[in-house]
């Protein structure tokens, strides 16, 4: 334990979620007098609980998947050998830490650590020359906005730089509502600083008084990092900028859930008090925002990236493509074997994201749906596309904000197309009638046709109605909702056919398509499959009743010899063993 200088334990939500509450709280108890300290995430969320030692020769031993008994904790500040972690060198040689250098290195909680480390080096860079300079720092970096839509941040920052208000508006959108994507909590939990300085900085070179970040509530930790970061940063004076008479006010804003509030009209109408809802544009919002004064909005992990940008606006532009530079953070969720975060320069192939870093078998990824619920689903053979914001949209897909949700082989896009329509219908906010009744009858049609009642007519009316669904609507979770549906048509139409055509899901996955089967030859009478079925379903004899079966699949996963399966409805084995 001498050897030992201090144990880091990450508990942001991935780490809170897999036990490290308990695993810092008996370090905590048995580490004597070596300082224990809080950090966030390091983007290998499969691996948590994670331990970090930091040792008085100055190396670093990581654990992974550490236990809270005490023998484990105490086998770790031993030093053992047992559950030490390496990043493995495939996925280091793909990944470039620059973003997310400090995420999960040092406590979120501590200014003085964000300092030592280089924090708010930028800030007194960008101060010691005009806000002029500065937005031209941005321009010249490339920087895109990475929120999704990907208009260029210096040149946003230009707009609102030359109004001329009593108040001008700086919004840091932190309503990350894409089902899988978590790399604004990420961020926000683990460097809040980072993000505030990046902010700061957007404000000095804009000449913004006022800072609000629109945060869902959902987020509870974020939000007290990020309010103890502000506090922090108050009783500093760094709020007060060079040039100005008072210090700037920063606020943050609890969004009560509302996918559409991501869109940035309709979080400028919910921050004013009003119901979150689009509005058209012009006046954009750089003209006329929040309560009319010109207003800019970049999300969490632009603002991230600035810290970075004005350290070395030409080393940033040097990473990524000609037309998208820098790295980018993806959140990999799904069939693989390594979710979390991964950050990578601008253009590296989606298959390098999801088989060397995400860890997924060659082989068993059918596709990715990139771009959150409004994205498109990528099959496998187009893996060699370049993850930038141009290359996706050959492909019908975008990049948005990097959610990256992997599908495996045994997954039905026509159910997974329905899945996200389900998402996206409810979060309309009924403004336009393209997308309130046009989602919804998109929903309908999936959904009969995943309960077989499909026609083969139901194909070209999904790809009818979704292209003017993207044309008529006014913002975008209208214009891109359609996405999930025209892509896995697109791709792969032959499943939208066996299910309208043929009657049959090809990969067994929807419940009215789809009937539970028992191998008599793999069945060894264990009755695990019949004391675990919730409804019954499966008498002594080992018959199913496919009437009273739900497809909750317990039987399937209970069973150690595999003797039980999906099958196409009205197929299968005789289900009684020895026949």
């Amino acid at each position: 334990m001498s050897e030992i200088k201090r144990i880091k334990v990450g508990t942001a939500s991935c780490g809170l979620a897999a036990g490290a509450g308990a695993v810092l709280e008996n370090f905590k108890r048995l580490a004597g007098d070596i300082p224990v300290a809080e950090v966030g995430c390091i983007g290998h969320c499969y691996c948590e609980p994670i331990v970090e030692l930091e040792l008085k020769d100055g190396t670093n031993i990581f654990y992974s998947s550490v236990k809270a008994d005490d023998a484990s904790v105490q086998a770790i500040l031993a030093l053992t050998e047992n559950g030490r972690f390496t990043i493995p060198a495939e996925r280091a040689a793909i990944e470039k830490l620059y973003v997310t250098r400090l995420a999960g290195r040092i406590d979120p909680k501590d200014i003085e650590e964000y300092k030592a480390n280089g924090g708010f080096e930028s800030l007194k860079k960008a101060t010691a020359v005009t806000p002029a300079e500065v937005v031209e720092w941005v321009k010249k970096s490339g920087l895109r906005g990475r929120g999704g839509a990907g208009f260029s941040t210096g040149m946003k920052w230009s707009f609102l730089a030359a109004k001329t208000a009593e108040e001008k508006i700086l919004i840091c959108n932190a309503d990350e509502g894409d089902p899988g994507a978590f790399m604004d909590r990420s961020m926000m939990e683990s460097v809040p600083f980072q993000v505030l300085e990046g902010m700061l900085i957007g404000a000095y070179a804009t000449g913004a008084t006022k800072l609000f970040i629109y945060c869902r509530a959902e987020y509870p930790l974020a939000i007290k990092h990020l309010q103890i970061g502000i506090d922090a940063i108050c009783k500093a004076g760094l709020n007060l900028l060079p040039g100005r008479e008072k210090p700037l006010d920063i606020m943050i804003k609890e969004g009560a859930g509302a996918f559409v509030c991501g869109e940035e009209t309709a979080m400028i109408a919910s921050l004013e008090g009003q119901r979150g809802q689009p509005r058209f544009r012009p006046p954009f919002p750089t003209d006329k925002g929040w309560n009319g004064y010109p207003t800019a909005i970049n999300n969490v992990e632009t603002y991230a990236n600035i810290p970075v940008v004005i350290a070395d606006p030409d080393a940033f532009a040097a990473l990524g493509t000609e037309k998208s530079t820098g790295t980018k953070i993806f959140a990999l969720a799904g069939d693989l074997k390594n979710p979390g975060l991964a950050e990578v320069p601008m253009g590296v192939t989606l298959g390098d994201i999801v088989y060397k870093i995400g860890g997924a078998a060659p082989g068993s990824v059918k596709a990715v749906q990139t771009g959150g619920p409004s994205g498109g689903c990528i099959p496998a053979d187009k893996f060699d596309v370049k993850m930038d914001y141009d290359s996706l949209k050959e492909l019908g897909a975008i990049i948005g904000s990097g959610g990256l949700i992997v599908i495996g082989n045994d997954r039905c896009m026509v159910e997974t197309a329905r899945y996200f329509l389900d998402f996206t219908h409810r979060e309309s906010c009924g403004k336009c009638t393209f997308c309130r009744v046009g989602t919804m009858r998109m929903f309908e049609t999936l959904e009969r046709i995943v309960a077989g009642k499909g026609q083969e007519s139901d194909i070209d009316f999904l790809e009818d109605l979704g292209n003017k669904i993207k044309k008529g609507s006014l913002c975008a979770l209208g214009q891109t909702a359609p996405g999930p549906a025209l892509s896995t048509i697109r791709y792969f139409r032959h499943e939208y056919e066996a299910h309208v055509r043929d009657g049959y899901c090809p990969v067994n996955q929807c419940n009215a398509l789809s009937d539970v089967a028992l191998d008599p030859a793999k069945c060894v009478k264990c009755k695990l499959c019949i004391k675990n079925c919730p409804v019954g379903a499966i008498s002594d004899d080992f018959k199913i009743d496919n009437s009273k079966c739900t497809r909750c699949n317990t039987c399937i996963d209970t069973c150690a010899k595999k003797a039980i399966a999906r099958v196409k409805k009205g197929t299968g084995y005789d289900s009684t063993p020895g026949k």
